[in-house]
């Protein structure tokens, strides 16, 4: 149990996700921050070599630079590799669903809200395992549909369809959003998740938490039903088998 996630700390990432839109470079600085504290639990960040899955402009990279990695991204939209205008220097353009990347290589592969904009989340799942080294670990995070932030900036509506949200918010402001449901954003289910990683035959599942929520709240994640609605942010973390 992590007992540094704290209510304080939730109030902390709750605040700063709310200016995701207005403010990204504050909100993934914030989250970036908190995200490598807490991957350290987990893996020797200091010398090793991280890919970040759908990395966008790189916001990560500075935090894992700072805990002593070597940082490497990934994005297959050179509009997100350029948010930040010249690309994050050694970013790869390629799809997380065919990694470009040798077998067995990776002390840690990363991947952040990423999920749920693939139209085959465990297929990439499963390429993120396989390029890990044994021993190393696998974290990835997402929002499930059900939650608050399912259909990103569709929601709330988007639990009366995707489909339906989606044709909302052009009809409300005359054109399509960023995350298109069917295109780019997906309904992925943190059951769903859950079972992948409990299946997964080359890793071993050694923490499923509420990314956001502190510690005395991880169990709303072993409750299914519950755990589609107030998980938030759904973390796995995987260690490759050897």
């Amino acid at each position: 149990m992590n007992r540094s996630a704290t209510f304080s700390r939730s109030v902390t990432l709750f605040r700063a996700f709310l200016h995701e839109q207005d403010d990204p470079e504050g909100f993934y600085s914030v989250l970036a921050a908190d995200t490598v504290a807490q991957l350290s639990r987990w893996a020797d960040l200091d010398g090793a070599t991280v890919l970040d899955v759908g990395g966008g402009a790189g916001y990560f990279a500075d935090a894992f630079r700072g805990a002593g990695a070597t940082y490497v991204g990934l994005e297959p939209d050179a509009g997100e590799m350029t948010a930040r205008g010249e690309p994050e220097p050694g970013t790869l353009r390629a799809s997380g669903e065919e990694l470009p990347i040798r077998t067995g290589v990776l002390d840690v592969c990363f991947s952040s809200n990423v999920l749920e904009h693939v139209r085959r989340p465990w297929t990439m799942a499963d390429e993120m395992v396989r390029v890990t080294k044994p021993g190393g670990i696998v974290y990835l995070s997402f929002p499930p549909w059900f939650g608050p932030w399912g259909g990103h900036e569709t929601s709330p509506w988007h639990y009366l369809g995707g489909y339906r949200a989606r044709r909302r918010f052009v009809r409300k402001n005359g054109f399509e959003p960023k995350n298109r449901y069917g295109e780019t954003l997906f309904a992925p289910s943190a059951g769903a998740a859950l079972r992948w990683a409990r299946t997964c035959r080359d890793a071993d599942l050694v923490a499923a938490l509420p990314r956001y929520h502190p510690w005395w709240a991880a169990w709303v994640l072993r409750v299914p039903g519950l755990r589609e609605f107030v998980s938030w942010n759904v973390v796995l973390v995987l260690r490759k088998k050897g």
